[in-house]
């Protein structure tokens, strides 16, 4: 290979990679996966590779990669797979009658690091609708939209691309587009979602809610339940993928912790920029091995001074490598760094 070819290689490599982040939010949106996202984007980014000869400039190359991971995402979900939360699918269990039923992984929505998916961004506004578009809540309301009416609601309403742009995109028409994310709007507003009115938690959390999460740290880890139901709304929700099984209100939640979840007293908690949202990686004592192992993921939602939501995603092999965590922390640790 050239000197030449060999250089405009690695140009062409800095370029696509520019547009790795947002490509990879844009994928996550549509599909609801933290991995399948990044196939997509790494197919998008091989297609693009292997057509830029023919690629001729007609639209600029963000639109274009745009346009090869949209068709990239369409033929994903075919399959018609819509990932949901435990609360989408099941009604709540009260605590007397808890079990614990996993379901395959491709049933549920997953949890994403902010780095991953939140590209840089100067402006504010635009910062704070993008972190909202990937907020649990958001994300499973975009599951119930068609695939194109979804691409339709995120390329207008989270990207602020023009109708005409998108219709260029799609191959379609202005009117079908409009028409699509008017549709897409209606279904998003009976699950009272919609991109830029959740004003739960602030951007970044104000003093207030830094104090609860805080607190949080401090009951969690003492496992000290009068403490954590101070902090819990009254109809706080408490889920556990891969299990169905999801608890509402205090006393079920703190229940379970005393009974099943018992394990986790003494367990320590790093926080990670989850979806969004505060989170934190818990890491629950391993009495035979010592130190600390991986148990979940945990991703909290944030209203009015209270902890509305409280979401564990158990599956640690999967997820702490995507934080970029360690799968094991030593007895004597204080504190890890936060995994990016």
């Amino acid at each position: 290979m050239s000197d030449g070819t060999a250089t405009t290689t690695r140009d062409l490599d800095v370029r696509l990679e520019k547009h790795r982040v947002e490509l990879t939010g844009y994928c996550y949106r549509m599909l609801g996966s933290s991995f399948e996202a990044e196939d997509a984007v790494q197919d998008t980014m091989v297609r693009a590779w292997r057509s830029y000869e023919k690629f001729e400039g007609r639209s600029s190359l963000r639109s274009w990669l745009y346009r090869i991971a949209t068709n990239v995402c369409l033929d994903m979900l075919t399959a018609g797979n819509k990932r949901a939360r435990p609360m989408d699918l099941t009604e709540s269990t009260p605590l007397a009658r808890a079990a614990l039923s996993p379901r395959p992984d491709n049933t549920w929505l997953e949890p994403m690091p902010d780095s991953r998916v939140l590209p840089t961004t100067d402006d504010p506004a635009e910062a704070a609708v993008a972190k909202e578009s990937v907020r649990l809540a958001f994300m499973a309301a975009l599951q119930q939209l068609p695939p194109k009416q979804r691409a339709v609601l995120i390329l207008r309403e989270v990207l602020a691309w023009k109708a005409s742009e998108v219709a260029e995109l799609l191959g379609t028409t202005v009117a079908s587009v409009n028409s699509a994310l008017q549709r897409a709007r209606a279904t998003l507003a009976e699950q009272q979602q919609q991109p830029g009115s959740d004003a739960a938690a602030s951007d970044p959390l104000d003093d207030e809610q830094q104090k609860l999460l805080e607190r949080y740290v401090a009951a969690f880890e003492g496992y000290d339940m009068t403490a954590l139901t101070a902090l819990l709304h009254e109809d706080a929700i408490m889920t556990m993928p891969p299990f169905d099984l999801w608890l509402t209100g205090v006393e079920d939640i703190t229940g379970f912790m005393t009974t099943l979840g018992a394990p986790c007293a003494g367990s320590h908690l790093v926080p990670v920029q989850v979806n969004g949202l505060p989170g934190f990686a818990q890491y629950k004592p391993d009495p035979e091995a010592g130190g600390f192992t991986p148990w979940a993921v945990q991703v909290l939602e944030i209203s009015e001074g209270r902890i509305t939501g409280f979401h564990c995603f158990l599956d640690t092999k999967r997820w702490f490598p995507l934080f970029g965590l360690p799968l094991l922390l030593e007895a004597e640790a204080d504190q890890v760094e936060e995994g990016v």
